[in-house]
């Protein structure tokens, strides 16, 4: 997900992923949830949640990781019953066309991303490292279409190899190897090259975050552990607060990923979704202003048909929520309107799903 400071948004193996806690078939992140963990009230069972469970806490700052914030939000991210926390430094370029990216003032410094992976670990919740690229001069990262490829994927290997490296050493669960990158992710032999030197440097499982038009266009799955989808689907045509009218909305997406993950013979990682409490929010859940209503009931009723829609599906491998709170003075959203769930009843719906019990 694009930050609104820059646009809106728009539109290998089983075994290692068992090992990563990523499937939806043991482990203590996703107890084995049998064909359904719901009762007949579309409850969740109080000893079965299928599937990753996950927070994303992006930094728009050099020293955010590093605030006195940092451990109160993951204490929070922890108490809804989260037990993966993604983290998501990020790197820019002024244009579509540029060449390479750089740091800037809005980079996550590396002590501080190593000291809050740290912090993660301490809070018992498992981490992802899932480097962005975006653009100083407006855009979505989507759009990114480099007049020199050859130089720009020499640049984004040095900067995705350097974060590889950094998740080694700091014992980071997950890696994704991009974000979005639509406009560069049909070139699957360069993307299989950078995707051999991350291997070099992070040896845990890798996913790549697709936008949701993007993961069918994708042909590099093959050298990731498990497909990542950014799951902004549209679900209504108009606001509303029926959970089951959502859920319905949903079923044939959940076709479609089904039949992708058995060709693909991956499963599915949601790497990210969310909705912001504005009205409309379900009409498209990927822009940051649908409206300035407050929409805290239909936001919920989209974390509530989400979970319902994929708990226990074997093949999907969890969701990485977008996003908890922003920092202080960075957000441009009201926390209100704004994507996270916090002291929300979205946190409740969460708690009911995934708190402890």
């Amino acid at each position: 997900m694009n930050v609104m400071r820059r646009t809106a948004a728009t539109l290998a193996t089983v075994a290692v992923l068992l090992v990563a806690g990523c499937s939806s078939s043991g482990g203590e992140d996703d107890p084995t949830p049998g064909p359904s963990a719901s009762d007949r009230n579309g409850r969740p069972d109080d000893r079965k949640v299928s599937g990753l469970r996950g927070m994303t806490l992006p930094s728009w700052n050099t020293d955010d990781y590093s605030r006195p914030q940092a451990e109160t939000y993951l204490r929070q991210i922890a108490a809804t019953g989260t037990r993966w926390v993604t983290f998501t430094p990020t790197w820019y370029q002024d244009r579509v066309t540029d060449s390479a990216m750089r740091t800037t003032g809005e980079t996550a410094s590396d002590d501080s991303l190593r000291h809050i992976i740290r912090l993660a670990h301490d809070a018992g919740l498992k981490t992802m490292v899932k480097p962005h690229v975006d653009l100083t001069k407006g855009g979505d990262r989507a759009e990114i279409k480099p007049k020199d490829r050859d130089a720009w994927f020499t640049a984004y290997g040095r900067f995705i190899t350097h974060y590889a490296q950094l998740a080694a050493d700091n014992g980071v669960e997950q890696f994704s190897v991009g974000t979005e990158l639509a406009g560069t992710s049909r070139d699957g032999e360069r993307w299989g090259r950078t995707i051999a030197a991350i291997r070099e440097h992070y040896k845990g499982p890798l996913t790549y975050a697709a936008n949701y038009d993007e993961y069918q266009k994708i042909p590099f799955w093959k050298d990731l552990d498990v497909i990542g989808i950014d799951a902004y689907w549209p679900l209504a045509d108009k606001a509303t607060t029926d959970a089951a009218r959502l859920r319905s909305a949903w079923r044939p997406i959940v076709d479609e990923l089904a039949a992708f993950s058995d060709r693909q013979h991956r499963k599915i990682l949601f790497t990210e979704a969310g909705y912001v409490s504005q009205r409309g929010t379900t009409t498209a859940p990927y822009s940051w202003t649908v409206s300035k209503r407050d929409g805290e009931a239909e936001q919920a009723a989209a974390y509530e048909a989400l979970l319902a829609a994929f708990d226990g599906k074997p093949w999907w491998a969890g969701v990485c929520w977008w996003m908890w709170d922003d920092w202080p003075d960075s957000g441009e959203t009201a926390k209100r309107l704004a994507y996270t769930p916090h002291g929300k009843p979205a946190e409740k719906v969460l708690k009911k799903w995934w708190g402890e019990r």
